[in-house]
């Protein structure tokens, strides 16, 4: 069951050092995680983006093949903004992305290649507000992949093509942290980092001036999600989470 929208948020675990971000178009993370990945490549945490597609049916004035080439530098740009100097485009097709066995591989490779403690994706419920506010789809087909993927990578037996010449499971994922789920009952202050989160954001220019009538204000947006989850944290800017464990014993 969903928390009151004003319930306290638990503060997210931090003594790890190695991240994966898994998620399903280029912004995906600026729309409010990414304040939070520059607060851990400031202590020094390494984090990894794997998008799941180069976001190439994103921008309707544009055509894809150029799209995807603009969306893909802005990516790097937001990236390294905040921390973030590896990521890497798996190249599936956007907009029809589906659950499966197919996404399921590709995903688990990637944690096996980068061996993380732990892997954020985004919100991959139904909606963003537990009642209206609908999900995309590749957002949900990305999130539930990227959560049994990484149980996946821990297997030997599964998909084990990924294990000659030398690949090895990966099991070492403590949990899987799903950002802006409606379910979220943990957080992480990003009071600090907020400013470097927004820069982040706007580095997707040529997307957000294509969104609505094209007055998107990135900071007007990203206040209106990280006040409320700084007052459940008891700061001025949260980022909310919603956890699922894999490190239980």
């Amino acid at each position: 069951m969903t928390e009151p929208q004003g319930a306290p948020l638990d503060p997210l675990p931090e003594d790890w050092t190695r991240g994966l971000a898994v998620v399903a178009h280029p912004d995906d993370l600026e729309f409010g995680a990414a304040a939070a990945v520059a607060r851990w490549t400031g202590q020094g945490k390494e984090i990894v983006y794997c998008l799941v597609t180069s976001g190439e049916a994103g921008i309707d004035g544009m055509p894809p093949e150029r799209t995807r080439v603009v969306r893909e530098e802005e990516q790097r740009v937001a990236a390294g903004l905040v921390g973030v100097t590896e990521v890497e485009f798996l190249g599936l097709p956007d907009g029809v992305l589906e659950y499966g066995v197919a996404l399921r591989r590709r995903i688990a490779d990637a944690v096996r290649r980068h061996r993380p403690e732990i892997v954020l994706t985004n919100n991959f419920r139904d909606t963003w507000d537990g009642a209206y506010a609908l999900n995309q789809a590749d957002h949900i087909a990305t999130g539930r992949a990227t959560l049994d993927a990484v149980r996946d990578a821990g297997n030997r037996w599964v998909f084990p093509e990924q294990l000659t010449g030398g690949g090895q499971p990966w099991n070492g994922v403590r949990q899987v942290w799903a950002a802006a789920s409606p379910d979220s009952r943990h957080g992480v202050d990003v009071t600090a980092t907020f400013d470097r989160g927004l820069a982040s954001l706007r580095a997707h220019g040529a997307y957000l001036s294509g969104l609505g009538d094209g007055a998107f204000d990135a900071e007007e947006f990203l206040e209106g999600i990280s006040r409320p989850a700084g007052t459940r944290l008891g700061v001025r800017y949260g980022a909310a989470f919603e956890v699922f464990r894999l490190d239980l014993s």
